[in-house]
């Protein structure tokens, strides 16, 4: 077993644990500060965040462990609390001291977790959290009494406040420098003596000795998460030393695992004696009428509807002006790098791969950034609980729990954050399941391809006294088609391939509390540049590839040859054209222009991009589309972003950065669009239908299959994503148009 520091070394390591909304990893970051970054454990997709602070000359490392309500594993995350604090993790090694930090206004149950911490003999210290809520409910605290029933150091906290920092950076010195406690056991003497006999039944294996603690774990896990890996490395069967250690447990009215739960929360009642004084009848709370109001069925639906509603449209409304502000920057950079380059394919690359690609990245930041700015907000404020446990209701009816809801609906704008907020769900099927439709619900990437569309075919009519219109309807469809294949395929997962019973959903309800800023900023700045730092590189990667596909091979003679006359003769008319006349020059310009725009979809529809186009026209004719919108469906697979602009240079209109009117420009090409050997329209309503619906279900975006293999530690599960997420947009475009079609005729 390493440990993280050699005694007396000017640095230590320091692990913080707790419950979940003891405010842990606020007081983690109060006494990090900026000093702190994030990544994953080796080997497994469990976020480790670390940082360091400094007292008295000593550099102390803090590692934030995921919050657990247990020590008794059922999940990676809390397998990998047990890790770290026995030192089995080689890159972490046992650390020096462990702060748990607990919820002043529960102690009964934050305290179960304490007892296991107290096992394992390192030195600890408390820090009691969240006093200023208990003394809101009557409850009066005694933490030096405390101090000495534990027998380690009790630090009141206000973690929010950034109260008592300095008393914790005392004691947490204090017992670096002292011997370790007493480990603690509160199980009776029967129970100790067959952890005792079960640990010289695998000394006698042969195999590398086990923490104490691992021993009681091996005898008490009963659910099977540790009893394979245990058993494995020990080579001991389950119906030897183990069983017989069980049965004489129960023979001796020590059932396990009930014997933990008895043992532990009768330490916490001789613990807590005299230490908590409550009221004589319970006081109701500004936070229980509030929450009345809030987890109630109906009202609180309405609020919840009301909240999300102001969030989306904040969202999209604050997001326009930055959005703009990036677009012409990009373009800026774009007109000014440009003049110093030689026409050619470096000049392409640069502008259009590299600039264009992290353009493309860029621009969907302000969106990412407001809405991880809202989500901190009401998670911070203690609501996005009250969503969750309102939602559990519709969630099991998809066989999943509650805390499905936030990564689901975080994925509406992106689905990247919504599938590494998956890192809150314990069941690692409901956390697959949510994973693996995440990227179903329509992303704000999907939305400039339904507004063209939409705007193209879809007539404007309007139902209920112009309230309500047609065009809207559509709009509405495409996010509910995303919803209700999401809950289609999520009930026939948890069905077959993740079968499994829903989970009962157990949420504890924080206290209400003013968010903090700093928090807020920091949550919203991190885990934006977090978003360019995963997703960037991958988009930036991919629009290269994309354009090399769409560039070469760039045969300039057989392209802009057939042009070179027509174009030489309008810009000798324009040189003897005189500059007061207006109308001839904007004329001759735009013919100029126009002819630009054929070049480019000529070299467009000659590139390997556009053969490819052409090769699976075959394939998407049933869906109504010609090879062009077969290529523009192709260059989207990595990012669907890049879609309206491939079908703009398809079409012969033009980049999307040229002058305005793209869009105008756009949709009048796709509607005078016609097939080759008919001569009938290429787009009408039912094609609008098809190509909305195919990409509403398609899995065009490969930052999320990227991330997804990073949060699943699998090519399988974003190999299979991609997979039924494509079979299942083709056969529904093509249901789609067909039957459209019959009503067309």
């Amino acid at each position: 077993m390493s440990t993280a520091s050699a005694p007396g070394s000017a640095t230590a390591t320091i692990a913080l644990i707790g419950n979940p909304n003891t405010g842990k990893s606020t007081l983690f970051s109060a006494l990090a500060g900026v000093h702190q970054k994030t990544g994953n454990y080796p080997g497994v997709t469990v976020e480790k965040k670390l940082g360091h602070t400094h007292h008295a000359g000593r550099k102390l490392d803090l590692i934030d462990l995921p919050g657990t309500y247990s020590l008794a594993p059922r999940s990676p995350d809390e397998m990998v609390s047990v890790d770290v604090l026995t030192g089995s993790l080689s890159d972490v090694g046992t650390p020096d001291a462990v702060l748990c930090i607990v919820d002043a206004s529960n102690l009964e149950r934050n305290l179960y977790l304490v007892s296991q911490v107290l096992e394992m003999g390192l030195p600890t210290v408390v820090a009691l959290n969240m006093i200023d809520v208990a003394r809101s409910r009557g409850l009066t605290v005694d933490p030096e009494k405390l101090s000495r029933h534990l027998g380690v150091p009790v630090v009141v906290v206000q973690a929010n406040k950034k109260i008592g920092l300095d008393d914790l950076k005392v004691a947490l010195s204090s017992v670096l420098i002292e011997p370790p406690p007493r480990r603690l056991s509160p199980f009776p003497p029967a129970f100790i003596e067959e952890v005792d006999r079960l640990d010289a039944e695998i000394v006698k294996t042969g195999r590398p000795k086990l923490p104490r603690y691992m021993v009681e774990r091996l005898l008490l896990d009963t659910s099977g998460y540790l009893e394979s890996r245990l058993m494995t490395l020990c080579k001991l069967g389950m119906g030897g030393p183990i069983s017989e250690a069980r049965a004489r447990l129960m023979a001796a009215g020590l059932p396990v695992p009930a014997v933990e739960a008895m043992a532990r929360y009768g330490w916490v009642s001789r613990v807590l004696d005299g230490v908590v004084a409550r009221p004589e009848t319970r006081r109701i709370t500004p936070s229980d009428r509030l929450d009345g109001l809030l987890t109630h069925r109906l009202w609180g639906t309405l609020v919840f509807a009301g909240l999300m509603l102001l969030m989306f449209q904040a969202m999209f409304r604050w997001s326009e002006a930055p959005i703009g502000w990036i677009d012409a920057g990009v373009n800026s950079v774009k007109d000014a790098i440009g003049q110093h380059l030689m026409e050619g394919p470096f000049k392409s690359l640069v502008i259009n791969g590299v600039i264009g690609g992290v353009g493309s990245v860029l621009v969907f930041l302000p969106q990412i950034l407001f809405l991880f700015f809202f989500i901190a907000i009401l998670e911070d404020c203690g609501y996005m609980a009250r969503a969750a446990y309102l939602m559990d209701r519709l969630m099991v009816r998809m066989g999943l729990s509650g805390k499905s809801f936030i990564p689901l609906l975080s994925s509406f704008a992106c689905a990247i954050p919504g599938v590494m907020a998956t890192r809150v769900i314990e069941n690692r099927r409901d956390r697959l399941t949510t994973i693996l439709i995440a990227p179903l619900m329509s992303c704000s990437a999907r939305l400039p391809v339904y507004t063209l569309l939409i705007a193209a075919f879809i007539p404007n009519i309007l139902f209920a006294g112009g309230w309500i219109g047609l065009r809207a309807v559509t709009m509405f469809a495409m996010y509910m088609i995303g919803i209700v294949v999401a809950a289609l395929v999520a009930w026939l997962l948890k069905r077959t391939l993740l079968k499994g019973a829903t989970p009962p959903f157990v949420m504890e309800l924080p206290a209400y509390k003013f968010p903090s800023i700093r928090i807020v900023l920091h949550r919203m700045l991190s885990q934006g540049f977090g978003f360019i730092r995963r997703a960037g590189t991958i988009i930036l990667a991919v629009s290269v590839v994309v354009w090399a596909a769409s560039y070469f091979p760039h045969d300039r003679e057989a392209v802009e040859g057939p042009y070179v006359r027509e174009k030489a003769a309008i810009e000798s008319r324009l040189a003897n054209t005189s500059s007061l006349d207006k109308a001839r020059t904007a004329e001759g310009a735009e013919r100029l222009q126009a002819i630009d725009n054929r070049i480019a979809g000529e070299y467009q529809r000659r590139s390997y991009l556009g053969r490819a186009g052409k090769f699976i026209e075959p394939a998407v004719k049933p869906l109504g589309w010609d090879w062009r919108i077969g290529c523009a469906a192709i260059a989207s697979f990595p990012a669907r972003e890049v879609v309206v602009a491939t079908l703009g240079v398809l079409f012969d209109v033009g980049s999307q950065s040229e002058e305005t009117g793209f869009e105008s420009r756009l949709q009048a090409a796709l509607g005078s669009a016609t097939w080759p050997d008919s001569g009938r329209p290429v787009f009408n309503i039912p094609v609008a239908l098809s190509l909305m619906v195919f990409f509403a279900l398609c899995a065009q975006c490969a930052a999320t299959l990227a991330v997804i293999k990073r949060e699943t530690n699998s090519w399988r599960w974003p190999a299979f994503t991609f997979a039924y997420m494509t079979i299942l947009a083709y056969l529904s475009a093509l249901l789609t148009y067909q039957v459209g079609m019959l009503f067309a005729a």
